[in-house]
């Protein structure tokens, strides 16, 4: 290997070590984060439990209805109890990862979605210029012809309409009868 080769290599790894800190702190940060918002929910869970048990004993609530309520912030305060654990910031982290996923496809498919349209907006306004340019083209075709028929008129306007050289005697007074000439 030669030096240069060493000093790309180290250059990479340098690069490559300084994202992967950068990915470690973030995943710290995430358990961090998940560990408070467990601790909350738990927290949150034993309090909804103290309310009910209390509701039960004024009589506000029932029995069933009680036991329904204690059961499920008992469900509320095991979730928090679960996600502070290294086992729940896992879950945690592969249902946030699971939710970037579909964040990213929905992502993609809105960009899909901008390029058609800008697409076939752009297909449509190639659609009005080429129309625009037939029709542009289409009216001087007939102007040019238009043109060309006045002239034609006037030039028949100046020759004179009985044109043989040879004409026999009366025939004139023929055409005159006739409203040719």
């Amino acid at each position: 290997m030669s030096f240069q080769e060493i000093a790309i290599t180290i250059r990479a790894v340098n690069r490559a070590s300084h994202e992967f800190n950068r990915i470690s702190t973030d995943a710290v940060n995430m358990e961090a984060k998940i560990k408070s918002a467990a601790a909350t929910i738990a927290g949150l869970g034993a309090a909804g439990s103290a309310v009910v048990h209390l509701a039960s004993q004024f009589g506000l609530l029932d029995e069933q209805t009680s036991r329904f309520l204690l059961g499920l912030n008992s469900a509320i305060m095991a979730m928090g109890a679960f996600m502070r654990t290294s086992w729940g910031v896992a879950v945690a982290q592969k249902v946030y990862a699971a939710a970037c996923w579909v964040a990213t496809a929905a992502q993609n498919a809105l960009n899909i979605s901008y390029a058609t349209f800008l697409a076939l907006t752009g297909i449509g306004i190639a659609t009005i210029v080429a129309a625009a340019a037939a029709m542009w083209y289409f009216a001087n075709q007939m102007n040019a012809a238009t043109a060309s028929v006045k002239e034609y008129n006037a030039a028949l306007a100046e020759t004179p309409s009985y044109t043989r050289s040879i004409r026999r005697a009366g025939e004139e007074e023929v055409f005159w009868r006739r409203g040719i000439e």
